[in-house]
């Protein structure tokens, strides 16, 4: 059961870095929703995410202190980028965090139990916690997608498997317009 669920978290994990890919410092910075959701502000906050779950839950500290982690820190703080942080500091500390998560999954058994301070001091264990990553990474992995394809059209789950029908650009124009057709038509019925 471990296995499995590391394995879907390793999945999530690669969904999210991939949708970095080919992309400008604007296109992965910028927001595309009313909530500023943004590609690596994405990966910096499922990096603080495994850090905290996996690290600050099993007693088991992350090599650095983070000043966007804490009470003292900026709300929202570690769901964008300044303009100061690179990609490539964001990315290591996701890949740093996910060694250091890593670790502690492969070093606790399932029932092997952590307390979550910011769930007013809960105990859990570590398959409550892995759950809840896995479910939390795949959940901005999806995320993720969308804005991608906000971005550029890009879509799909993996490079080597995207997950979507064998289509060309003209079956997803016509598919998009039946989908369209169908809002619009429903909509006049329900006035």
């Amino acid at each position: 059961m471990k296995a499995d669920l590391h394995s879907y978290l390793k999945g999530g994990r690669d969904a999210l870095l991939w949708k970095l890919d080919g992309l400008s410092e604007y296109d992965i910075r910028r927001p595309l929703t009313r909530t500023a959701t943004n590609l690596l502000g994405l990966v910096k906050h499922s990096a603080v995410c495994e850090i905290l779950y996996f690290g600050v839950v099993f007693g088991r500290p992350f090599e650095q202190e983070l000043p966007y982690v804490g009470e003292a820190a900026e709300t929202n703080a570690d769901m964008w980028a300044t303009a100061d942080e690179t990609r490539e500091e964001i990315v290591d500390l996701y890949r740093r965090a996910i060694a250091h998560a890593d670790t502690t999954i492969e070093a606790l058994a399932l029932d092997d139990v952590g307390r979550v301070p910011w769930w007013g001091d809960a105990v859990v264990t570590l398959h409550h916690v892995l759950v809840h990553v896995v479910a939390e990474t795949q959940r901005h992995a999806g995320h993720a997608d969308i804005v991608r394809e906000l971005i550029d059209g890009a879509a799909g789950l993996l490079p080597r498997n995207d997950n979507l029908p064998p289509a060309d650009e003209s079956w997803w124009l016509d598919y998009r317009q039946r989908v369209e057709q169908a809002a619009l038509d429903a909509s006049k019925r329900s006035a």
